[in-house]
């Protein structure tokens, strides 16, 4: 006679998802779109589809709502998402730390860096890898702040080059690099070029252009403007990066506010621009590293950090040690 491994009356045991399905979720919920995803995590689309259906069969419950056009995350879906990404964290630090104990300063690392920083902090960076950490491969993305605190948290990226604070929805450990001010940049003709000691309150009657949003440095442009009573810049006129926000204040078309790091190359490419520095205190931002709490590669990233304020010492900022 057989006797059944199960106990009658007992709900069966739930199945564990598979690392797979939980990295192909993730990356659905981060996209929103099937192919978008399936190109991010480097696998096909019918196989990523097929790993969220299976995440579903597994957990028993609808994450996702398929239509012709688009993909919606139910809430429930939006829940898993989170928990999935701090799970996919935890197993990256897991494999992290061996790494680290083995040999610091060695194996891949991911640096997130965001588009107003990256073309101008990059070169000091790349130099500082090859030359002091020759055995580190070192894979740069360059997103937006939002993408670049999901990938940090999701443990796709390891480390962030952003301006502090990083905010966002998880936590992270914050270390600063430096400060730098910002610089309005006018047309040559403008009334204020080349002057050096202008309030900030001469922002409330300038044209100021802006970057698209999600941009770190255009809530920083807003937030000046919201200090000193001027109404948030109107217009549709926007900018998906400082090139080509440059080239409309060259063509008459308002004023912008630069990073002093970003001035020498944007303002190098016209003779069209003219530039006004701020009295002090300027407006600036606080730029520096982002990880994860508890990392533990933690020790690496602070050396890493006051290697890198030796390095970018020489660029238009004050160092923060």
């Amino acid at each position: 006679m057989s006797t059944s491994s199960t106990t009658p009356g007992r709900p069966r045991s739930p199945r564990t998802p598979t690392v797979a399905q939980l990295r192909a979720f993730t990356a659905v919920a981060e996209h929103r779109h099937f192919r978008d995803a399936a190109a991010a995590i480097g696998t096909s689309q019918p196989a990523l589809s097929g790993a969220v259906a299976a995440l579903e069969e597994t957990l028993g419950a609808q994450l996702v709502e398929r239509t012709t056009r688009r993909v919606i995350i139910t809430p429930l879906g939006e829940r898993v998402a989170a928990h999935a990404r701090r799970v996919l964290a935890s197993l990256h630090d897991l494999t992290e730390e061996v790494e680290a104990a083995r040999r610091p300063f060695t194996g891949p690392l991911h640096l997130g860096v965001i588009p107003t920083v990256a073309p101008y902090l990059l070169p000091a960076v790349l130099r500082l890898v090859r030359g002091s950490y020759p055995e580190l491969e070192l894979h740069v993305h360059e997103e937006r702040t939002p993408s670049l605190l999901e990938g940090l948290a999701a443990g796709r990226l390891d480390v962030l080059l952003l301006a502090l604070p990083a905010g966002g929805s998880s936590p992270t450990r914050d270390i600063p690099l430096f400060d730098e001010d910002f610089v309005l940049v006018t047309p040559p003709e403008h009334e204020l070029a080349w002057r050096t000691d202008v309030p900030r309150d001469v922002l409330l009657d300038l044209d100021v252009l802006l970057l698209e949003e999600g941009h770190c440095l255009r809530d920083q442009t807003l937030d000046i403007c919201r200090e000193v009573g001027a109404e948030p810049p109107g217009g549709s006129t926007r900018a998906a990066g400082l090139s080509t926000l440059v080239q409309l204040v060259a063509g008459g078309l308002g004023v912008t506010l630069l990073p002093a790091t970003a001035l020498e190359v944007e303002a190098g490419r016209t003779d069209r621009l003219a530039t006004v520095h701020f009295a002090d205190p300027a407006p600036g931002r606080r730029i520096g590293l982002a990880t994860r709490p508890g990392s533990a590669r933690t020790e690496e990233y602070d050396r890493f950090a006051a290697s890198l304020r030796e390095a970018l010492a020489e660029l238009p900022v004050r160092i923060v040690e």
